[in-house]
């Protein structure tokens, strides 16, 4: 079983992914990643923001959030770029991406927090975490 990195904790904390009574050193033992994927992410802003997602939320490119085409919404992932080990924890909250290859479309300011808004695409590892 792997455990989810301690800066990663912290943003799962702050993001409300555990109770606030859960001390980040119980949390750290009781969080696991459930399943891994790796792929190529991308990320979606501009043109979508104040659209509806698939979930009816209103997309907001500012957000921590991502579209995946199948894990259910509300699922909180952590997406670590490969390129340069930058991590992020976001909620699936829409559908996609529909381009082929791609495994997560990021929100505009998750695709910042790891450092790929310029390349617009970078090889990801994408941890479920329970």
């Amino acid at each position: 079983m792997k455990f989810i990195k301690p800066a990663v904790l912290v943003a799962a904390l702050t993001l409300g992914a555990f109770p606030l009574a859960t001390s980040a050193i119980n949390a750290q033992d009781t969080i696991s990643i459930v399943q891994t994927l790796s792929g190529t992410a991308s990320w979606y802003g501009g043109k979508f923001h104040g659209r509806k997602t698939a979930n009816g939320e209103t997309y907001n490119q500012n957000a921590l959030t991502a579209a995946h085409r199948y894990l259910p919404f509300g699922t909180e992932v952590v997406v670590t770029n490969s390129n340069n080990g930058e991590s992020v924890v976001v909620r699936i909250n829409d559908r996609g991406p529909f381009t082929g290859g791609r495994i997560i479309d990021l929100s505009r300011e998750a695709a910042s927090q790891i450092g790929m808004i310029n390349s617009g695409t970078a090889r990801v590892t994408v941890e479920v975490i329970g």
